[in-house]
């Protein structure tokens, strides 16, 4: 007892040395009471030593420690005995605790502001130069170095950095973009046409095991040489000589016109006749029942398949069972060809108890879907209407234009009777658009004499402009996004358009801020509803969902063919999962849907492939379109999405851990703390002997390990019944044990698997709450909606300023969905919200000192 009694005398003094006077006496009173016996300079446990901490809340790392300990105790998550904790207590310790922390919080930002400036991303930057430079296709996020990232967010102020390696990049990238805005000549490039029929639409037909799955046809039967088909004897014939692409097994169900390769990068106008069919025994060919998806793919005539040697372009095309003409535009790279490819044919599966065969499967009942070609058309590069385009007048406006006479890599060469003049003059407008704020003179006259330099030493006028401009692209007068201060309506608009459309401020929201009517909420409520009208919007949902949600990892794993060999090179499914993600979010915000459809919609955004996968009614077509869902349905709401499944599972197990910890963290905004050093990752039983459950049991026998899963574990056992791709289960799928389910995978590969123990996906909150599936877990979740609305808040503002919600800006969070609950906390609402609030628009808080002197 003694010794005990010493040891605590020598833990007050060191606190009292370390504190000082700052510490509020009730705060030190409750740490020495509840929190001394674990976490002092012997023990520290978690290696939080409170009796070395010290109070000094203007010291920015010492304020976010003590932010820790304020969250761990306001979760209830601290001390270990928080049951027996009297309620009032706790709310007053909070209270006190609260005021010094967001004091010290408000001082800093109006010191500092909320985050420091940055830099544009990769993504930024490209569309940035595509807005400025009109070229919506232009590519060169690639030339940049990856931006690092927080939590998937790579919009993080304190990580976007300059360095020689990023420099480096920005000159490649504006010098591709600068080359590539120039006009390629005096006249518009020679648009040629090109036109395949027959044997040109794909080389000869090719056989695999008896069975075509490609063939010419004509009055849809079969033509074993269509060549000498072409002049067959029966003149008076005169339907036309198809090409039939199925997917009867290995065969890639694609073709491409024979020796087309595109002269000159640009867009191809794609005019091609076709059907979708059936083939049936004895290779007869009949109109489908349903329409049947088809994409364009830009590659390398290296071969076909190419890994990393092909792009989709042109998007998705339904091919109808009446023979229809269809137009798309592809875009295509000099020297690439493209391929037309059949999407959404599965193959059916043999099951057999005896040995393997290679071969193709059996004809299924309704014959195999496919396409019928008659012809195909090309045309291209295509050009504007008018010439030299409108990235070349973006930089030389109206000057004439006349054939280059050096060789200095400009293909055109820009006649100017004034040189310095019309330097002077192009470059101020040029200023004007990229800079994104009036320059000033001095920093307008770095530009301007490194032109008329070169003028002077006879370089000819577009290369000395492009140098400059060039010089202006890589200046942090473009590169960098200023925080709003009060009445910055330019940087505040710079910051909405960069939100919502990833790049600059349009003309007439530039001529909005300029005038200071953005300053005003009516002006600016209504810039915001014309931005998230606008098609570039797209931009915000496919990059805020890219970082948020993780989805550019969507092809991050593949299944396992062992274990799932049905999703074998099944891309279709895949692509059709994103695109439901990113029109699920698009709808959140654009129909204004509540917060709660993050885990709970009776609707999906389906297409045929997506339909199929969720074992609903079928839907016809690729497009994806908004479709009620039976009562019946564990889907609706992102929370079940495939994408989501996939994206928490690693191709071969799902795991309760990953996906609860994903939940809470993405959708719940209740991250877990890290697991211990010393424990290792839990290693699911793929061979089918243990269920997840009991690995887990093991896993968290200790108190400590047990505590924390609690809090995501029962989440993650409530999505088991969703298999590595978001597909319903009841039982596991193993290597070795169980119901032995053999076949032929859509590769033509033989498999074996076994179907295992049911899934048991109940579980219990650590609130107390109960339940037995995923539909009863959505119903609990869905009756507080309110967390879901203050995680959405929290990434808005990251996304949008590049920086977390600070202590002090808590608050403004929860006077938001205070105006925000009665309307059911609506998604289109809260983003509106954000925008309106201090906390986007950078409105400067008045200082500690102020404040006090009040």
């Amino acid at each position: 007892m003694q010794k005990t009694i010493i040891f605590i005398a020598i833990l007050l003094t060191a606190v009292a040395v370390s504190w000082g006077e700052e510490c509020p006496p009730a705060v030190s009173a409750f740490l020495e009471q509840h929190c001394f016996d674990c976490h002092n300079d012997v023990v520290a446990k978690g290696e939080l030593d409170l009796a070395n901490l010290g109070f000094h809340l203007d010291d920015a790392a010492n304020r976010e420690r003590w932010i820790l300990i304020y969250d761990r105790i306001a979760k209830q998550e601290m001390p270990p005995e928080s049951d027996e904790l009297p309620r009032a207590e706790r709310a007053e310790l909070l209270k006190t605790l609260r005021r010094p922390l967001a004091d010290a919080d408000r001082a800093e930002i109006s010191a500092l502001g909320h985050a420091p400036m940055r830099r544009l991303t990769q993504t930024e930057y490209e569309d940035n130069l595509r807005d400025l430079l009109a070229l919506p296709n232009l590519d060169v996020a690639d030339l940049l170095p990856e931006d690092r990232s927080v939590d998937g967010f790579k919009k993080v102020a304190s990580l976007l950095e300059i360095s020689r390696v990023q420099l480096a990049g920005y000159l490649d990238a504006s010098g591709v973009a600068l080359s590539e805005a120039v006009a390629s000549g005096v006249k518009p490039p020679k648009t040629r046409k090109w036109r395949f029929t027959g044997t040109d639409l794909f080389s000869a037909p090719t056989t695999y095991g008896g069975r075509e799955a490609m063939f010419f046809t004509k009055n849809g039967r079969w033509n074993a040489n269509p060549k000498s088909q072409e002049k067959a004897a029966n003149e008076n014939d005169d339907s036309p000589l198809e090409l039939a692409l199925f997917r009867s097994a290995a065969w890639p169900y694609y073709g491409y016109p024979r020796g087309f390769l595109a002269a000159l990068s640009g867009e191809y106008r794609v005019r091609f006749s076709a059907r979708a069919v059936r083939q049936l025994p004895g290779f007869r060919i009949v109109p489908a029942h349903d329409p049947l998806p088809m994409s364009f793919r830009a590659r390398q005539p290296s071969g076909p398949d190419v890994s990393g040697d092909v792009s989709e372009t042109g998007g998705w095309i339904d091919l109808m069972p009446k023979a229809k003409v269809f137009e798309t535009t592809i875009q295509l790279n000099t020297g690439e060809t493209f391929e037309y490819s059949l999407l959404g044919l599965p193959v059916p599966f043999i099951r057999t108890d005896g040995g393997f065969y290679y071969d193709f499967p059996p004809m299924p009942p309704e014959g195999h879907r496919g396409a019928a070609i008659q012809w195909l058309e090309v045309e291209g590069p295509l050009t504007p209407e008018s010439w030299p385009p409108e990235s070349h007048r973006v930089l030389f406006g109206d000057l004439p234009i006349a054939p280059a006479t050096e060789q200095n890599g400009i293909p055109v060469r820009v006649v100017s009777r004034q040189p310095k003049q019309d330097a002077e003059r192009l470059l101020r407008r040029f200023v004007e658009r990229a800079a994104r704020r009036p320059l000033p003179e001095d920093s307008l006259d770095v530009y301007l004499k490194l032109i008329r330099d070169d003028l002077n030493t006879g370089t000819p006028f577009a290369e000395a402009m492009l140098k400059g401009y060039q010089a202006l692209l890589c200046s942090g007068h473009f590169l960098f996004l200023r925080e709003p201060t009060k009445g910055d309506t330019l940087a505040l608009a710079s910051r909405l358009s960069h939100l919502l459309w990833n790049s600059r401020p349009d003309e007439a929201l530039y001529q909005t801020a300029q005038d200071g009517l953005l300053a005003k909420t009516s002006v600016l409520k209504a810039e915001t509803d014309r931005l998230i009208a606008d098609r570039r919007f797209d931009r915000f949902v496919e990059n805020f969902t890219d970082q948020w949600l993780s989805l550019s990892d969507l092809r991050r794993d593949i299944p396992d063919r062992r274990l799932y060999p049905e999703y074998r090179k099944d891309d279709y499914l895949v692509d059709s999962m994103e695109r439901e993600t990113r029109a699920f979010l698009r709808a959140m915000i654009r129909d204004n849907l509540p917060a709660s459809v993050l885990v709970d919609a009776d609707f999906a955004f389906l297409n045929d492939r997506l339909a199929a996968h969720y074992g609903l009614p079928r839907e016809a077509g690729s497009a994806m379109r908004r479709v009620k869902l039976p009562d019946w349905s564990p889907y609706g709401g992102l929370l079940t999405q495939a994408s989501i499944m996939k994206l928490t599972s690693n191709g071969t197990t799902t795991s309760p851990v990953l996906r609860g910890v994903w939940v809470m963290k993405k959708l719940m905004g209740d991250p877990p703390p890290a697991p211990p050093k010393s424990v290792p990752a839990i290693q699911p039983d793929i061979r089918g002997a243990t269920t997840i459950r009991e690995t887990l049991a093991k896993h968290t026998e200790s108190e400590s390990c047990a505590a924390c899963h609690a809090r995501f574990d029962p989440v993650g056992f409530a999505l088991e019944n969703f298999d590595v791709m978001g597909a319903w289960r009841d039982r596991y799928r193993g290597l070795e044990r169980g119901e032995k389910i053999t076949g032929i995978d859509p590769g033509g590969h033989p498999f074996t698997y076994f179907i295992g123990p049911q899934v048991d996906s109940a579980g219990t909150l650590r609130s107390g709450e109960m339940f037995s599936d995923v539909i009863e877990l959505k119903r609990i979740l869905k009756a507080d909606p309110r967390p879901l609305a203050r995680n959405l808040l929290h990434q808005f503002v990251f996304y949008a300023t590049g920086s977390h919600v600070r202590f002090s800006e808590r608050s403004d969070i929860e006077s938001i969905l205070d105006d925000c609950e009665a309307n059911g906390y609506r998604v289109g609402d809260l983003l509106r919200a954000t925008i309106s609030s201090d906390l986007f628009a950078g409105i400067q808080r008045p200082s500690l000192v102020e404040k006090k002197s009040k």
